[in-house]
């Protein structure tokens, strides 16, 4: 049996390489060779332990990119095709997915997440959740999955042409979100602590607004953005309770509030602000097949450069070394890609 090599999250704050069994070709699945991982916050909270839905020990990672190692040959696809996949490994039997909601899959295991996922470099992975890389590039296909949360919490919002989308957290989740809100139509208000991710927003993204809580009056802002109307959709991509909470009083009447960033604790609001607008609060899950499509598309067609988010590159080898640096928001970090030989 060949080995190869993996990266295990033991516990939070520790990691440690290992040597496991590469996987067998099994029926209906396919050998994948790792190429690119991106690091996204899921992975980050895992190693700081503030990640719910989450079981140690885990190898980490579900933003990859791959070249298909070994598959059957009656297969649509065939060995070296550049592929990456859908980590939303789900049952097919449930409600949500009876309605195609099979993001919300009431059994769901999310690859890197619930089960095991692709820091290492081979995996075995379901035939039909692979999505072919068309002209796509390796670090992009390892930026399609995120892209595609954002997507799918446009969608959720249902934005339209011209309205204000105000958007909380400018990280990668977030710079997603904004994105295709401006493909949608939208015109976009970042909002973030931070003001080097808010430059980046101006500079890279061309966002239109940008907003810093701490040091201006954000309500006086979004006032005058809009035209004292305020933004008729609101999503939150920190996954911060004091951001979430806070931004219900952001929201215009009849608004449409999102809840793309996750947290452990208990929301709270007001009641009567909330129900005197008429106000919408829903959640945004993951992503569907229709969402991959859109971001496979976007990215074809130059209506955005998910390459424009990477900011670190390193080797698999170095991931252990580098990972807890990029906890540290001094060290600027949008997007760190691993290369894996």
């Amino acid at each position: 049996m060949k080995e190869m090599k993996a990266l295990v999250c033991e516990q939070p704050g520790s990691f440690q390489y290992i040597k496991k069994e590469k996987p067998l070709l099994e029926d209906g699945n396919a050998i994948l060779k790792i190429k690119r991982i991106g690091i996204c916050g899921t992975d980050l909270h895992a190693f700081e332990g503030t990640q719910p839905f989450f079981n140690y020990p885990r190898i980490l990672g579900h933003e990859l990119a791959a070249e298909i190692a070994d598959v059957k040959t009656n297969s649509e696809f065939k060995v070296g095709d550049m592929v990456t996949f859908s980590p939303y490994f789900y049952c097919g039997k449930c409600i949500a997915c009876r309605n195609g909601l099979t993001n919300c899959c009431a059994d769901i295991n999310v690859f890197g997440v619930h089960i095991d996922g692709g820091m290492s470099e081979f995996i075995s992975v379901p035939i039909k959740y692979l999505i072919k890389g068309n002209d796509l590039s390796f670090e992009e296909l390892a930026l399609v999955e995120p892209l595609a949360i954002g997507a799918h919490g446009i969608r959720r919002a249902g934005v339209k042409p011209n309205e204000f989308v105000l958007v909380i957290g400018a990280g990668p989740i977030g710079l997603g979100v904004m994105e295709f809100a401006r493909i949608a139509g939208g015109r976009v208000i970042a909002m973030d602590l931070n003001d080097q991710r808010l430059k980046f927003c101006k500079d890279k993204l061309k966002v239109e607004h940008i907003i810093n809580p701490a040091k201006e009056d954000a309500m006086e802002q979004l006032r005058s953005i809009t035209g004292s109307d305020m933004p008729t959709v609101v999503i939150d991509a920190t996954g911060n309770l004091k951001a979430i909470n806070n931004a219900f009083q952001y929201m215009a009447h009849g608004a449409r509030y999102v809840l793309v960033g996750l947290q452990r604790n208990e929301i709270v609001i007001s009641h009567p602000e909330f129900h005197k607008r008429e106000a919408t609060l829903m959640s945004s899950r993951n992503a569907t097949p229709e969402d991959f499509n859109h971001v496979l598309n976007s990215v074809s067609n130059k209506l955005l450069d998910p390459a424009t988010y990477i900011t670190h590159r390193v080797l698999f080898d170095e991931v252990k070394d580098n990972f807890e640096g990029w906890l540290d928001p001094a060290n600027g970090v949008i997007k760190a890609m691993v290369e894996v030989n």
